[in-house]
């Protein structure tokens, strides 16, 4: 681990104009994923700014009936807060599917949407990653890549985002607050956080330099049953091989209401809008659900190694969504 600055401001002005005047500078709340990361000298911050101390640990209403979760709010908490398990069951299903207890208790909700892939040549600094050092190759397309993306990849990279708890939050509409080193603040939606691979892997979201994530935002609960179906090699602290997170209303023998998310699939948590419109509106049964994973499969691509993902995600939405409209047929 190289040496570097450590900086603990009082507010969130002070964090800001901390990393405006550091170039390259990091913020650092849980640092479950960062401190792996530079004891491995993957990750190489000269600066790093403890936003542990902030007032970012609150969660509540907003005025519309939404949820406003702090940046700072651990995974434990959030997973355990009354209205997180009332209105929106599968956020708490999905975080608590994930990592460890003790993990959990550290890891905060705005480290948690920023942390990086688990793939195995990401994490080897012997071996060519473009997401690590842009323009040496990806070792995973001729690699051992079991772990790795079906959906979203390019010809340089094809390492999955390990999140839970983003996929569910990319089902439930969820958006981004911030604060940027101007004092200004920004707001966008979560699928906008994520940026696809393409040529440029190494830049993984649409954050600008400094800019500080400092809530969450969640709709309003919408009506619906709730699911969080995750299939992984252990039954406990191990990432997702196909994760899903649904939400699916029925009434009058219909689907009214549909919000699908993936994990273990995508370079990015997947969300296929084009899959949903297909259940809303039709009765549920075994060939409406097929046809659904038809459209999410349609640009899926195997590397070998992950093959199996493609029917294992098919049949792991089937039986989501076989469970969540039972009663209703």
């Amino acid at each position: 681990m190289i040496a570097f600055d450590y900086i603990r401001p009082g507010d969130a002005a002070e964090a800001l104009q901390a990393a405006a005047e550091r170039p390259g500078a990091r913020f650092i709340a849980g640092g479950t994923n960062l401190l792996d990361l530079m004891k491995l000298g993957i990750e190489r911050p000269r600066h790093l700014v403890d936003i542990g101390g902030l007032d970012l640990r609150t969660v509540s209403e907003t005025p519309d009936g939404g949820l406003r979760i702090g940046a700072l709010v651990s995974n434990a908490e959030l997973a355990a807060h009354p209205l997180v398990r009332d209105r929106y069951p599968v956020l708490s299903q999905a975080i608590l599917a994930g990592a460890s207890g003790q993990l959990r208790n550290k890891a905060t909700t705005g480290g948690n949407l920023l942390q990086r892939t688990r793939c195995y040549y990401f994490y080897d600094p012997a071996s060519p990653c473009n997401k690590r050092e842009p323009g040496s190759g990806c070792a995973a397309l001729g690699g051992f890549n079991r772990i790795m993306a079906i959906l979203g990849t390019s010809a340089h990279c094809i390492a999955s985002h390990p999140s839970d708890m983003a996929v569910a939050m990319r089902a439930l509409d969820a958006r981004v607050e911030t604060r940027l080193p101007e004092g200004t603040t920004g707001d966008r939606k979560l699928d906008t956080l994520y940026r696809l691979p393409g040529t440029t892997p190494h830049i993984e979201h649409t954050l600008a330099p400094g800019e500080l994530i400092t809530a969450v935002l969640l709709p309003p609960p919408v009506p619906g049953r709730h699911h969080y179906r995750k299939v992984r090699d252990r039954a406990s602290y191990a990432f997702a091989l196909v994760s899903v997170a649904a939400v699916v209303a029925v009434e009058d023998g219909r689907i009214t209401q549909a919000a699908l998310a993936f994990g273990g699939i995508g370079t990015m948590p997947w969300r296929d809008r084009a899959a949903e419109e297909l259940l809303v509106g039709a009765t549920p049964g075994q060939d409406l659900f097929e046809r659904c994973a038809d459209a999410v499969l349609a640009r899926a691509q195997g590397h070998g190694g992950n093959d199996f993902k493609i029917p294992l995600l098919r049949r792991t939405l089937v039986a989501c969504l076989t469970d969540l409209t039972e009663d209703a047929r």
